[in-house]
């Protein structure tokens, strides 16, 4: 009988086990498309044996049937790593491609006109106004294609700043969404800890949202993470801790005043003495982006790369040249400004646009060192009186730049200086537009006109160019700081193509001849890296060209790391992922042992009350 009741145990542990298989593999049907599920397995293991007497080769032992050992959370270790770096490495490629392709976008579109069109409009209108610079339909047409090629760069300069300020507003949303990460895996850490600490039970929901958030985390920076005995998870980003066993690292956001574009720091690692004096100040930078290389695996992560495209402010043509005046080094350039796809291309258009204008200019209103100016001949230097009152001397003519009277032209006013056609909106193109009164010495002349041993003092009036000041912005030939002539404007008659000759004014075809010229010198480099100069008119093509090869190069990484990443995904949800079918085998398989077990309780249930009936009656 007693043998007979424990067997009757036997089946329901059969029954309960197999009842827990059922439970387990319904909870993972009812959670087929749950975002992070990892699918839970049942594992199985004999419950205790009981010694029911010695045999002559062995002690004998009864079992006492089957129980749950445990429900397995199945993962891949290596495969998260690999997905989780794949997912870092296709997210920055993916968001610099992004970058890249609304550079292309500005471009091939400007308010409804390609700023393509704008350059070649420009260009044609000089070809036009070199037919006959005298005439005020090529000069209006000048004026016009000049005003429409401005506004077409300015309005792609505005684009290209606009997206600057999306990309910002990106950073900080990223920025503010790993904090969030930070204080919600701090949470399940020690949830986690608690349920667990017992050793009776796995808290699985709350591991599949943890590694689910470990998961974005990967794609938005370069992370490292390793699980403590305790399951509590220790997460680094680029090599700083940021969750550890109890608490986690927020990330600081540093706001310029000036620009508004934000920079993420680790303020436990920062000197802060004056939060409103920058300057007094150490912020420990999240990402050192002049050190990002497949070679030395840090091209990872969403928020690196929109910080990179982004760049650090406003560019210009300036971007080019160190804070002396000096053009940066091919290798300056790739260590810097090349790594942001966006102050780079501005840096491009305005150093197009700087040197269209300012060619131009020197063309319609020219410049030269004083020394060359036949009034000069043989001066060593010259003063006069600046705004303030000051004397100012000048002992090196040959530096010294000035309207090259010699050799310009004037408008149909016959006024000098001559017009420029585009000013800076911070200064004129000449320290006094009335000219400037110089005091100089030179040998006295004899009733001949020959020089003597003698010196006299000389006065002249000279146009001293005001030279672009890199320091001041206002004051070079920008994007930000050019208009059109408002004197041209008004009368378009002004623009220079007068030339005095032979004792009359004539028309200056020379002038219209130059102009027409500079379009397709080969003269013109995109960034200091570029090696093969080409013509204005071939800018467009080259820029677009350099960009669109760039973006290629992006896109087609972010493609083909995508297939990466799907690939070690799909074998990664072959470890974790729940396939319905074959869940619905596995149900077929419990319930065919929930059946049999239940089949096994009804026999023995019935052999008892056999014996119990023949011991009943005798």
């Amino acid at each position: 009988m007693a043998n007979s009741f424990g067997s009757l145990y036997v089946g329901a542990s059969g029954l309960q086990s197999a009842s827990h298989g059922l439970n387990t593999t319904a909870n993972n049907l009812s959670n087929i498309n749950t975002e992070g599920y990892v699918r839970e397995q049942v594992v199985y293991e004999d419950k205790n044996y009981q010694k029911i007497g010695d045999a002559a080769i062995s002690t004998q032992f009864r079992g006492l049937g089957v129980q749950v050992g445990t429900i397995v959370h199945a993962r891949d270790i290596f495969l998260d790593k690999a997905y989780r770096q794949e997912n870092g490495r296709h997210s920055f490629y993916d968001a610099s491609s992004e970058a890249v392709q609304e550079v292309i976008t500005h471009l091939q579109e400007s308010d409804g006109e390609a700023f393509k069109a704008a350059i070649e409009n420009f260009e044609e209108a000089f070809e036009e106004f070199a037919k006959n610079p005298s005439d005020t339909v090529n000069q209006n047409l000048v004026l016009q294609k000049a005003s429409l090629f401005l506004a077409r760069a300015q309005a792609v300069e505005d684009g290209f700043e606009d997206y600057q300020t999306i990309i910002n507003s990106k950073i900080k949303e990223k920025i503010n969404r790993i904090n969030d990460i930070g204080k919600e895996l701090i949470d399940l850490n020690k949830r986690i800890q608690t349920i667990e600490a017992g050793r009776v039970e796995k808290a699985m929901e709350l591991r599949d949202k943890r590694d689910l958030l470990i998961d974005e985390l990967s794609g938005l920076a370069r992370i490292a993470y390793e699980e403590q005995p305790s399951g509590v998870v220790k997460i680094e980003i680029e090599g700083v801790e940021f969750v550890d066993e109890v608490n986690y690292y927020p990330v600081g956001i540093l706001e310029n005043k000036r620009t508004g574009y934000v920079t993420p720091y680790w303020p436990q690692l920062s000197d802060i003495k004056d939060p409103d004096d920058e300057s007094q100040n150490y912020y420990y930078p999240l990402f050192d982006t002049t050190q990002v290389s497949a070679e030395k695996n840090s091209d990872i992560g969403e928020l690196k790369a929109l910080i990179m495209a982004r760049g650090t402010g406003w560019s210009n043509y300036l971007g080019f040249y160190d804070d002396y005046g000096n053009p940066i080094s091919s290798e300056s350039y790739e260590k810097g400004i090349a790594n942001s796809i966006m102050m780079n291309s501005e840096a491009e258009l305005d150093t197009l646009i700087h040197q269209v204008v300012t060619e131009i200019n020197d063309i319609f209103s020219p410049v030269t060192a004083a020394s060359n100016l036949s009034k000069f001949q043989g001066v060593t230097e010259f003063s006069y009186q600046d705004e303030e009152g000051n004397t100012v001397v000048v002992d090196d003519l040959s530096k010294f730049l000035v309207l090259d009277e010699d050799n310009c032209s004037v408008g149909s006013d016959k006024i000098m200086p001559p017009k420029e056609l585009f000013v800076r909106n911070g200064c004129d193109r000449y320290l006094d537009m009335n000219g400037t009164e110089v005091t100089y010495y030179a040998p006295k002349l004899d009733d001949n006109g020959n020089p003597t041993d003698e010196v006299e003092e000389k006065k002249a009036i000279v146009y001293i160019y005001n030279e672009e000041d890199i320091t001041d912005t206002s004051m070079c030939y920008t994007l930000k700081s050019l208009t059109i002539n408002e004197n041209l404007i008004k009368q378009e008659a002004y623009l220079p193509h007068l030339k005095y000759q032979e004792n009359t004014w004539a028309v200056d075809y020379e002038l219209g001849v130059s102009l027409s010229k500079i379009w397709n010198q080969q003269d013109f480099h995109l960034n200091p890296s570029d090696t093969t100069p080409c013509g204005y008119s071939g800018f467009y093509v080259k820029w677009i060209g350099e960009i669109g090869n760039t973006g290629n190069v992006y896109k087609s990484t972010a493609q083909s790391l995508e297939g990466t990443k799907e690939e070690i995904e799909f074998s990664r949800q072959g470890v974790i992922g729940v396939s319905s079918d074959e869940e619905l085998t596995i149900m077929i398989k419990y319930q065919s042992a929930y059946n049999a077990a239940s089949r096994y309780i009804n026999v023995v249930n019935e052999m008892i009350e056999h014996v119990v009936t023949s011991l009943g009656h005798p």
